[in-house]
């Protein structure tokens, strides 16, 4: 990125990378969330309102389902949020194997679609969302939106997915 002098402009300084870690207990889910929105707020990045929503629910969502499915084999979840110029990444890590799929709408149930509302999240703000093992065995769920929404599709068009996660190589560190 240069400025119209041809010298480098400097990265936006909201970029970079935050991790903590928490207890997967059932108080991490609001305290994860709470922490997230402060962080932007912190960092003065520019996320949409709408946007911001959908991210906070993502971590709500991630953190929970960390809590009640994983915390026997992972007593504590790491939450980590990546900042570009244009995207925001949250993603949740414990230490369980099993990797989730998203579910379909069962509308005899009460839970269990917190993946697929990640999804949708994910993918109308033009985001994407996925699920990676960790070299130690256990799982990173993630999902990165961008900034600011994309421009709906004409009618019958295809969405357009304007970003991809900030690792495009989900082996990469």
């Amino acid at each position: 990125m240069e400025t119209p002098g041809g010298v480098p402009a400097r990265p936006p300084s909201y970029e970079g990378v935050w991790r903590f870690t928490a207890p997967a207990v059932d108080v991490s889910v609001p305290q994860a969330r709470h922490a997230v929105r402060d962080l932007l707020v912190r960092q003065g990045v520019p996320v949409h309102d709408d946007i911001l929503h959908g991210l906070l629910v993502i971590v709500s969502e991630l953190v929970t389902n960390a809590v009640r499915h994983a915390a026997l084999l992972s007593p504590e979840i790491a939450v980590e949020v990546a900042i570009g110029p244009e995207w925001i990444r949250v993603s949740v890590e414990d230490n369980h194997p099993y990797r989730p799929k998203a579910l379909e709408a069962d509308y005899g149930q009460t839970g269990g679609r917190g993946l697929l509302l990640v999804r949708e999240i994910a993918l109308e703000s033009g985001g994407t969302c996925d699920v990676e093992h960790t070299a130690t065995g256990g799982k990173i769920i993630w999902a990165a939106l961008p900034l600011y929404p994309v421009a709906a599709p004409a009618p019958g068009a295809a969405p357009e997915t304007r970003i991809t996660s900030p690792r495009p190589d989900p082996s990469a560190p």
